[in-house]
């Protein structure tokens, strides 16, 4: 079963955000874009280096008014235990969500039971917390944050021109298109 259009459950959960703890709950993404960006572990190997382009790429993410949520199993304080040890992880500015419970890994299905972790899974919700893109992968294979912005940039376009689709590869300015009912008919 598909997640898109699905509203995120209510959580409160505690994070590391700028060097300090903080409660987190879903009253604080309404009315704004967000990203959820689940990973496995801290302290593991493929993390990083998502995270690290995440941190890149955060300042282009606030400029289209969406906010960055990692999220892994781990808890706030192994967060912060990891961003003390790790150079690349000492740039996040985002806020890393803790998820001791998984329950926001279940909420979002992408908990691995047997191993207590979660799958790499990008989420974009929309300000009234619903998901309106998402992607899901397998733990060894790495995601692009250039690519989720431009999800995210897209799926904003539409919400506003909501006549207007977004083809392969598009980015902001360029061309659309205007589904005509003469052509789906013939599809």
């Amino acid at each position: 079963m598909s997640l898109i259009g699905k509203e995120i459950s209510d959580f409160k959960v505690q994070a590391f955000v700028g060097g300090d703890f903080k409660e987190v709950t879903k009253s604080d993404l309404l009315g704004t874009w967000s990203v959820f960006v689940f990973y496995p572990a801290d302290f593991t190997f493929v993390c990083p280096t998502e995270l690290g382009d995440l941190a890149d790429h955060y300042e282009a993410f606030k400029a289209v008014g969406c906010e960055v949520y990692s999220v892994s199993c781990d808890s706030h304080f192994v967060h912060k235990a990891w961003h003390d040890a790790s150079e690349t992880i000492r740039k996040i500015q985002y806020t890393m969500l803790g998820d001791p419970t998984a329950a926001l890994a279940k909420d979002f299905e992408v908990y691995i039971e047997d191993e207590g972790m979660a799958l790499r899974g990008s989420f974009v919700i929309n300000p009234e917390g619903k998901i309106v893109c998402y992607e899901v992968n397998e733990n060894s294979i790495g995601r692009e944050a250039s690519e989720l912005l431009r999800k995210v940039q897209a799926a904003q376009f539409v919400a506003e021109h909501g006549d207007q689709v977004c083809p392969a590869k598009w980015r902001p300015g360029a061309a659309t298109l205007k589904p005509s009912l003469d052509l789906v008919g013939k599809l």
